[in-house]
């Protein structure tokens, strides 16, 4: 039953010969890799627009040379990632760039980053969308988590279906999106210039305003730069682009890059004409859109598109992280199951894992957007910073042609995204601690696993002086519950493997059952010895463990093997085992961790 769910939610399996096929181009790549950066045009400006309201109305006119700033940040950091693309056409990004060029240290701690921004990639962009949803439709407001995870859930599976499929359903929305931002944009811009927008509803550009400061400006700046997240992700995912891999990936970032520029700008421009005012259940793009058009056909297909765009974004995430956990993986830093491909080709693993933690984050947050965005955006400029500074030493040290124009874009992209990054500790410091407590503890734990498999690969390797134990001899302890063709089985095969000795032992609870049982015993299979063990407290696990050890302890000393058999019956139906104690399953269990132990389970199948 739950294969052919499986089958049915996700898919015929594909064979790896058909890896080729899942590759993306660049129309579909645009779609799915550039969804969180341009879907952050729907809450970048909103998020200028919440500083400056706390000094006035009046300076939302600051919007515009804050916007510009915002721009200038997006062109160092094209340029910037344009370059990784070429440096590194394997993919990896900020944690390739860091690690190469910085060292362990910061590559861990940029990929680190950037698995947290993942997560909270999926989080910020379904709430997000949920919000332009619940902004249409009011009524909806107290379902906003329910609401959630259901389209985290959605994606999951969608994404688990292979990267093709996903990105085939997926481009339209986002091509829509793009195409109502522009008709909202288009619409406004004539409306201006007809006069359909009086003037008087915002304050000229150069309007003195009180209580104006560098440090508030520096603050709207940075949380305008929010805009900005998702930037990297083509550099991360460059192995899912069909060849020539890096030359596509730069192609997708240039129109990531080009169209993240116009979107921008237009909401920020207009949001500023009009005078919005940021509200607590009403987006800026609504506000826009409403005294655009009205709340007609058009207002709800740019509310619609906003949020499918703001939920889909996510899907950046999915296609991200799986690909920065395989490469975390291959050094050794996070467990090796993220380096499997699933059914569908995708890495499936690191695509649940993704999943379950950005539910555990929409609930722990309860859907609200304004409280992760923060929290988001650090998680992103950290790498930002790292890489910009990373590809500067490697320009100093390797000084290719043309090495001093990519010097100075690098530079000044550090520069800029150091100032948001600290600007988010100093202004938004209760927002973004967390980021002070999980980011040591993250590396603690890349330490602790790579300490793991290092110290596997030692006692594994063949060069190691270790040198083998010999094996003289075996001996089998057989645990037995009874007189029964599945105990038979067991003593036929323990026969087969010709051991020095074969010991059934018998646990019994009662001294009547012990005299009964050896009778039976002895009568039943004279050739093979037999110990019971009385158990006056009713435990089986307890007086077998002792046994196996006095065993096990004699026979090292004449280099013989202890093997363990178990025993085990095995229910026609699967739900059937519910019916029976797991004794066998429990005796493995406990076996596994005795150091010189062999266990082997012998299966006895029954038929109806």
């Amino acid at each position: 039953m739950f294969s052919n769910l499986k089958r049915l939610l996700i898919g015929r399996p594909l064979k790896s010969a058909e890896l080729g096929e899942q590759k993306l181009t660049k129309t579909k790549a645009l779609a799915i890799l550039s969804s969180d950066a341009l879907s952050s045009v729907a809450y970048g400006p909103e998020q200028i627009l919440i500083v400056l309201i706390t000094v006035g109305i009046a300076a939302f006119w600051y919007s515009i040379p804050i916007g510009i700033g915002v721009l200038v940040l997006l062109i160092a950091l094209i340029l910037s990632y344009r370059q990784i693309i070429y440096a590194y056409p394997h993919g990896g990004g900020a944690y390739v760039v860091s690690k190469e060029n910085l060292g362990k240290i910061p590559g861990l701690v940029a990929g680190g980053s950037l698995l947290v921004d993942y997560i909270l990639t999926v989080a910020v962009s379904v709430s997000a969308g949920t919000d332009a949803i619940t902004s249409a439709f009011p009524s909806l407001h107290a379902y906003t988590v329910p609401i959630a995870v259901v389209f985290v859930v959605l994606i999951t599976l969608l994404n688990l279906r292979g990267v093709t499929e996903s990105a085939s359903i997926l481009a339209y929305p986002v091509y829509l999106f793009v195409l109502a931002l522009f008709i909202l944009i288009g619409a406004g811009l004539y409306k201006i210039a007809t006069g359909g927008i009086p003037a008087d509803m915002h304050a000229p550009v150069g309007t003195p305003v009180a209580g104006i400061s560098l440090f508030l400006l520096l603050r709207a700046f940075a949380s305008g730069s929010s805009a900005l997240t998702g930037v990297e992700a083509i550099s991360n995912a460059i192995p899912n682009f069909k060849e020539p891999a890096p030359r596509n990936a730069a192609k997708t970032l240039l129109a990531m890059g080009g169209l993240l520029a116009v979107l921008f700008s237009g909401i920020v421009y207009l949001a500023y004409y009009y005078g919005v005012t940021p509200k607590e259940e009403v987006t800026v793009v609504s506000q826009i859109a409403e005294t655009t058009f009205g709340r007609n056909f058009l207002y709800f297909f740019i509310q619609g598109t906003t949020a499918l765009i703001l939920i889909l974004a996510a899907n950046t995430g999915y296609s991200a992280f799986p690909l920065l956990a395989v490469n975390l993986a291959k050094d050794r830093f996070i467990p090796r199951m993220f380096m499997v491909r699933g059914d569908r080709l995708g890495y499936s693993n690191g695509i649940i894992m993704l999943g379950v933690l950005s539910i555990v984050l929409i609930v722990a947050f309860k859907g609200k957007t304004e409280h992760l965005i923060p929290l988001y955006a650090v998680g992103v400029f950290i790498p930002f910073t790292l890489s910009q500074t990373g590809m500067i030493l490697k320009w100093l040290r390797e000084k290719p042609a043309g090495w001093a124009g990519k010097l100075a874009a690098n530079a000044l992209g550090a520069l800029i995204s150091l100032t948001v990054t600290v600007m988010f500790f100093l202004t938004k410091f209760a927002q973004v601690w967390p980021v002070l407590v999980f980011l040591p503890l993250i590396l603690y734990l890349f330490h602790r696993i790579n300490k793991h498999f290092v110290a596997v690969g030692e006692q594994l390797r063949l060069t190691t002086c270790e040198p083998p134990v010999p094996i003289e001899g075996n001996v089998i302890v057989l645990p037995v519950a009874g007189i029964t063709h599945v105990v038979e089985h067991s003593v036929n095969y323990a026969k087969s493997l010709k051991a020095d000795q074969i010991i059934a032992v018998y646990i019994p609870f009662e001294r009547e059952e012990e005299a009964v049982f050896e009778e039976k015993w002895k009568r039943w299979m004279p050739d093979v010895r037999l110990v019971t063990l009385h158990s006056p407290y009713r435990s089986i696990i307890q007086p077998l463990m002792k046994f196996i050890d006095t065993v096990e302890r004699k026979a090292r000393e004449n280099h013989y093997q202890v093997t363990v058999i178990i025993p085990q019956f095995i229910p026609k139906k699967g739900w059937h085992n519910f019916l029976h104690n797991q004794t066998s399953f429990v005796i493995r269990a406990t076996l596994l961790y005795r150091k010189d132990v062999i266990v082997t389970t012998v299966p006895y199948h029954l038929k109806k």
